[in-house]
């Protein structure tokens, strides 16, 4: 028979899939419920990828029309009254179709469409199910908006052929799993600036994105070890863009680490400050329309930065360490690894030249952001 911890971690995996594969489902442009118990369950779907069909069928199950969830950063570029906390519900009948959904949650036509509205708001406490439910979009690196109808009435989910979801696990998603890594598997790589390099690979069995550490010499556990924390940036790592500074600060602390003789380069699947590729290359889009950095993450419905630095903490701690000396030029990864439990006993500064493409982006970083550059 099982042990209690055994069950326990069993019913943990079960909780944290079905938040995997109910994301996969708004992906997908499905509907999933998001249940809170006692406070009620929603029907949501993503509403960059809504249909005319899809809000006709979450009317029919959920016997009203469908509201649209939007975030307070989203609402207020729309010049939508903040009544509620966390998200803003906008009623039907003041987007009527598919397609304005979706532009009213896309800021890339805003510009094109200035005359929009006025959007009113709902001012009734705004249900925890959907606050949960646009977690899920931005968990899913979907725009953070969604479809919602509460269900009043007992609800199958299975027998729709629909996935049903707590809330509250979906709030936990990200911490869950971040506590949750485990070692996967270990390789020597010999890179350009740092031959005796190894990956390291982690991931949590529940789901989640897999991260890596590059472990360079053979730091010493009783010291604080040189340590730079990297969120994956494909455009930048991969294909040499200009827009950002993210390629020289990878290949930078290689050879920084190397030349110091061991340190380690945690690699994060944190794309674009953890809003994911196709949604970083949306808010390139609307620099191209004369917003900055902060601003256009914010217009698509994002914080400036939805990262959290629990996977770099607990990776540190699997491979024996609990102090650093941290390669950074922001203070929230300081701060972030310290809230984590990591001591971090020097900041080491880590900025490179700037160019004509990326020199007000890195001001805006300095300015708004509170980088040391």
């Amino acid at each position: 028979m099982a042990s209690e911890s055994d069950q326990k971690g069993s019913a943990d995996r079960r909780r944290l899939a079905a938040v995997d594969r109910a994301a996969h489902d708004l992906r997908r442009g499905m509907p999933v419920v998001v249940d809170d118990g006692a406070d009620g369950a929603v029907l949501a779907a993503s509403a960059e990828l809504i249909t005319d069909e899809t809000v006709a069928a979450i009317t029919t199950l959920a016997g009203r029309p469908p509201d649209l969830a939007l975030t307070h950063h989203r609402a207020g570029t729309l010049k939508i009254r903040l009544y509620t906390e966390d998200v803003v519900l906008v009623p039907a009948e003041d987007w009527r179709s598919a397609e304005t959904a979706r532009t009213l949650a896309d800021p890339q036509t805003d510009l094109a469409n200035p005359l929009r509205g006025p959007f009113a708001a709902r001012r009734d406490p705004v249900k925890r199910a959907n606050v949960a439910a646009v977690q899920l979009a931005k968990v899913g690196r979907l725009l953070p908006a969604v479809v919602v109808a509460p269900l009043t009435v007992p609800f199958d989910a299975a027998a729709e052929g629909l996935l049903s979801v707590e809330a509250q696990a979906i709030l936990d998603y990200e911490l869950d799993t971040a506590a949750r890594l485990r070692r996967v598997t270990t390789a020597r790589v010999p890179l350009r600036d740092a031959e005796d390099a190894r990956l390291i690979a982690f991931r949590s069995p529940d789901g989640g994105r897999e991260h890596l550490a590059i472990v360079i010499g053979d730091p010493p556990a009783d010291e604080p070890v040189l340590a730079r924390i990297h969120s994956e940036c494909f455009t930048g790592d991969l294909i040499g863009s200009l827009k950002c500074d993210c390629g020289e600060q990878l290949r930078g602390a290689i050879a920084q680490i190397a030349a110091e003789g061991a340190g380690i380069l945690l690699y994060l699947r944190q794309e674009g400050r953890g809003i994911g590729l196709i949604n970083k290359l949306r808010a390139y889009a609307l620099q191209d329309q004369g917003f900055d950095t902060v601003e256009a993450n914010e217009r698509l419905g994002f914080e400036s930065d939805e990262r959290i630095f629990l996977p770099g903490a607990e990776i540190l701690r699997q491979l024996g360490f609990d102090r650093v000396r941290l390669m950074t030029n922001n203070p929230d990864k300081v701060a972030g690894l310290e809230q984590h439990g990591i001591a971090v006993t020097e900041r080491v500064p880590h900025a490179f030249p700037s160019n004509d493409h990326n020199e007000f982006y890195l001001s805006v970083k300095k300015s708004k952001s509170g980088h040391l550059l």
